[in-house]
């Protein structure tokens, strides 16, 4: 075999490992993160490339962005959870309940997604959606968007 064909498949085996290292750990917070509901706001229902789908906008992130972009483009924000789990931004002093990671996309914050794919056809199931159901890794605070829930925290699906 050839160096060139090994080294090309050396990076291949590496690209592959890593996809395959970041799939897994996003299971892992899926599976074992905290469950916490942020406020949304559906943008746009529609893609006429990718099919039906939610543009989403998290309250959270728009009151990050009233602040300075963090150095590096990501930062961790102090979140405090009420008695459904539901989160807000961690007044100025205040002990938080947890941290959620996000990185700066566009000049914006971006906290896990900004869209949630559904079946076509299935867009009137989605209107009356008013928060992200996320897992929150207590570590590292990241986190991944598991479904969409009513103003009641009724699961859509």
């Amino acid at each position: 075999m050839s160096v060139t064909r090994a080294l090309i498949l050396a990076g291949v085996a590496l690209v592959l490992g890593a996809v395959d290292a970041s799939i897994l750990a996003k299971e892992r917070v899926k599976r074992d993160g905290e469950v916490v509901f942020l406020e949304l706001a559906p943008v746009d229902p529609r893609s006429l490339v990718q099919g039906d789908y939610m543009a989403l906008d998290f309250l959270i992130a728009r009151q990050l962005a009233g602040g300075a972009p963090a150095p590096g483009g990501e930062g961790n924000a102090a979140l405090v959870l009420d008695e459904r789990r539901v989160a807000r931004l961690a007044p100025a002093g205040s002990a938080p309940d947890l941290r959620i990671h996000y990185r700066i996309r566009n000049g914006r914050p971006w906290i896990g997604t900004n869209a949630y794919f559904f079946q076509e056809g299935a867009g009137a199931r989605y209107q009356g959606a008013r928060f992200g159901e996320f897992r929150v890794d207590r570590g590292s605070g990241e986190a991944v968007l598991v479904g969409l829930r009513d103003k009641a925290l009724k699961s859509l699906e």
